[in-house]
């Protein structure tokens, strides 16, 4: 099939979504030629720095799951994913009910391509629910009535911010965002977050990349230091070795050993209310 064939309504194909950009990291199919030409010219960057962006984003989609099986597995039962992006191979509710059988999920983006795939993907899941929502308005994501009909958030819960809040290019905003959603997690709540570091990176690749990023969907894609990265998760306990890159984050490691904070990547935690 033409890829012409494949746009749903109201699309626009040659605006690169980062979405389908990350599909594409992951070797997905769900992309369009702008989507691919974008993402390469990301890896190509990455590649000047010593990273590998398509290892990148294969190493973020693990820190997912194995947070996921985590929580899971501990117990907790109902799932936000802010930002949730294109299925792709486990997704937070296949993890999940590996785990817990009938662990209830919301997925919410703001990406057209993205709610029609989920919703066909979705459409005999009696457990799963997909919604239109910005990341900038959590408050409006968690007072949803489908998000209310769907969860009982009274009970724990976690919500998911997996490489999203480095596409809100205001530190502030991005900071109160995640100070707001920390204020509607009750005890026994999780917030499983990851995002982009800057690292080591020269000004040039930093601006490289917000060149790339300003055509897409999002418009923007900001790097942030370690210290902005766990400040997102305040005073919540911090769980597994904490604020770490990616790959090396497990829930049974412990905090305090080596790892790279010079290159550049994607910082991940997961803190406790």
């Amino acid at each position: 099939m033409a890829e012409a064939d494949r746009v749903p309504a109201g699309i626009n194909p040659s605006v690169p979504s980062v979405a389908r950009m990350y599909d594409y990291y992951l070797g997905g199919r769900d992309n369009f030629a702008s989507d691919r030409e974008a993402a390469e010219k990301m890896i190509e960057l990455g590649r000047k720095m010593g990273n590998d962006a398509r290892k990148i984003a294969l190493s973020n989609r693990g820190f997912l799951r194995r947070a996921v099986r985590m929580l899971a597995e501990a117990g907790v039962r109902q799932f936000v994913d802010i930002g949730a992006g294109l299925p792709t191979q486990d997704n937070v509710h296949q993890v999940a009910r590996r785990y817990v059988p009938g662990s209830r999920v919301v997925y919410v983006d703001n990406d057209p391509i993205v709610l029609a795939h989920a919703r066909a993907l979705l459409a005999r899941e009696q457990d799963v629910i997909a919604l239109e929502g910005d990341v900038r308005d959590p408050e409006a994501i968690l007072a949803d009535p489908l998000v209310t009909g769907h969860l009982d958030l009274s009970e724990p819960y976690a919500v998911l911010m997996v490489a999203v809040l480095h596409f809100v290019s205001d530190d502030d905003e991005a900071a109160g965002i995640a100070a707001r959603i920390r204020e509607r997690l009750r005890p026994g709540c999780h917030l499983v977050l990851s995002h982009l570091y800057k690292g080591d990176a020269t000004e040039d690749a930093t601006r490289a990349g917000q060149q790339v990023y300003s055509g897409t969907t999002s418009g923007a894609l900001a790097g942030r230091g370690y210290d902005d990265i766990a400040g997102y998760f305040g005073d919540l306990e911090l769980l597994g070795p904490g604020v770490v890159p990616v790959a090396d984050w497990t829930g049974d490691a412990a905090p305090g050993g080596k790892h790279d904070l010079v290159r550049p990547g994607i910082l991940a935690g997961v803190g406790r209310a």
